[in-house]
């Protein structure tokens, strides 16, 4: 693509995109960022990895690898690049850098934080872990690194049931997502010891709400990402992680799909699947909606903002998460 004329490269863009915005529009507002990005991820010999959430011109037109937070951590090991930027939120640029401690790890803006990883703390970690002796601790990715140092394995939404079924025991410590525990309790049968934290994003859906779709979109298919109430999952015609949906929707190929989620993902969908009309109620993540593109381009142009982790934190929060992906 890099050798092409750069008014051919952003044809080849924009075909993208095309179906969620005008090419005006996209030349307007985009464009001289885009060729920027492009043309700095070559100088610096630098990748850019992009989760389901960014926008689609983050998403589509400038990022090396996408998707959800399991595909990213498998893909960040082993990066043969000398930067890695993070088009996420921190603890996912944290875990980058957990997996490439001799890379330079950037994220655009330090405060594209987590309402769960802001949720709990490590202290808060051995608090449970002291009251609940020789429970192991099964910890969301979506949590700081100290808290990552805590525990003893992590999981994403993907692969939450698995790894909790495979420790073999009867009872998990699972932080800090409480309706993800929930979840998973009700899909696996083990009893799990929950801590009160909440995406800000999925915990606003209410059963009303589908209720309220399903009248308004006669036949959509419903699609619940775990982090939702547990009262919504049930909702639903199917729950899974971001990248589930995004399977299911290219082999199933319904007609309409209600993604109850963050919205930036039915935009992306929508590019990639234009036989089916998604219904798109619009939660914004306002976390990953400060990652911009001329974010982007000032981190590469100026390589700041870039991720740093204490050597004990490093390996304690690396070990939980190769412990996860040695079972995944």
């Amino acid at each position: 693509m890099d050798q092409l004329a750069p008014r051919s490269r952003m044809d080849e863009l924009y075909a993208r995109v095309e179906r969620i915005m005008l090419r005006s529009d996209f030349d307007r507002l985009y464009a001289d960022d885009i060729e920027a990005i492009l043309r700095l991820k070559e100088s610096r010999n630098a990748v850019i990895l992009a989760h389901n959430y960014q926008t689609p011109e983050i998403f589509h037109c400038v990022s090396d690898i996408c998707g959800d937070s399991l595909a990213l951590a498998r893909k960040a090991q082993g990066l043969d690049a000398d930067i890695i930027v993070m088009a996420g939120v921190h603890f996912m640029a944290e875990t980058a850098k957990m997996m490439n401690p001799d890379k330079t790890v950037l994220i655009p803006d330090m405060m594209a934080g987590c309402s769960l990883a802001s949720s709990i703390t490590a202290a808060d970690v051995r608090a449970m872990k002291a009251a609940n002796p020789g429970v192991p601790v099964v910890t969301y990715v979506n949590s700081t690194a100290d808290v990552k140092a805590e525990s003893d394995v992590c999981c994403t939404s993907a692969n939450a049931a698995n790894i909790v079924r495979s420790l073999g025991v009867p009872r998990v410590i699972m932080i800090p997502d409480e309706f993800l525990a929930r979840n998973i309790q009700a899909e696996t049968g083990i009893e799990m010891i929950t801590w009160p934290g909440h995406c800000e994003v999925h915990e606003r859906f209410t059963p009303a709400e589908i209720r309220s779709y399903r009248r308004q979109n006669k036949g959509v298919v419903v699609m619940a990402h775990p982090e939702c109430p547990p009262e919504v999952v049930q909702e639903a015609d199917f729950s899974g992680s971001t990248a589930a949906m995004a399977d299911y929707v290219s082999t199933a190929k319904p007609e309409k799909v209600f993604l109850v989620t963050e919205c930036s993902m039915s935009d992306n969908l929508a590019t990639l699947n234009p036989e089916t009309e998604f219904v798109r109620p619009c939660n914004l993540c306002p976390h990953m909606k400060r990652i911009t593109l001329k974010g982007l381009r000032r981190t590469l142009e100026n390589l700041t903002e870039e991720i740093r982790i204490p050597a004990p934190l490093m390996d304690g929060g690396r070990r939980a998460i190769e412990r996860m992906l040695a079972v995944s």
